[in-house]
């Protein structure tokens, strides 16, 4: 079984902004593949169940994101292994794509709150939103919607990471930076 996350924030507020990248991925798995909602609300997020994977969008807020997953990985015995989380990362150009396993947080408060819960050794994957120029400036950055530039291709990101999600369900992350990266 493979735990899929995407990190953001709930409400409509926040669909379109940099930060939740990783719902609209899970967003759009969800509607190519048949699922069916678990409620458990101890979970605190949506859960969709597919054949062998959940798909899962935390609803405490980025900076408690770790609760979620922590609580579904626990309840369903799923090893950091098989646990993907996808994330924004203002480190990246916009539109960049990469993977690993472990490492630093570079402050992104939804990686802190995943690290702190189950440990660093799980997938991430990496989706460049691009920085703002003042460094003082991140929180409103990744909080504002996609530009009109950004939202023009942001069907083409989605559909790449999708593409990868399903690869490293099935072939070692070597193959995957490989092949997907996008620099």
């Amino acid at each position: 079984m493979f735990l899929i996350a995407g990190l953001g924030n709930p409400g409509d507020k926040y669909k379109l902004t940099r930060h939740n990248i990783g719902f609209l991925v899970i967003d759009e798995i969800a509607k190519s593949l048949t699922t069916s909602n678990i409620n458990n609300p101890n979970f605190k997020a949506i859960v969709y169940k597919a054949p062998n994977t959940l798909l899962v969008k935390p609803q405490t807020f980025m900076n408690l994101s770790g609760e979620s997953i922590v609580s579904i990985a626990d309840y369903y015995n799923i090893p950091n292994e098989n646990i993907i989380i996808i994330h924004d990362d203002i480190d990246l150009s916009y539109g960049s794509v990469k993977f690993k396993i472990g490492g630093g947080h570079g402050g992104h408060n939804g990686l802190k709150s995943i690290d702190a819960n189950i440990d660093k050794d799980y997938i991430r994957v990496r989706i460049g939103v691009g920085k703002p120029e003042n460094k003082a400036d991140v929180a409103n950055y990744v909080l504002n919607n996609f530009n009109k530039e950004e939202l023009n291709n942001l069907n083409d990101i989605i559909s790449h990471v999708i593409k990868a999600i399903e690869v490293i369900k099935k072939e070692p992350l070597e193959k995957v930076k490989s092949t997907f990266t996008i620099k």
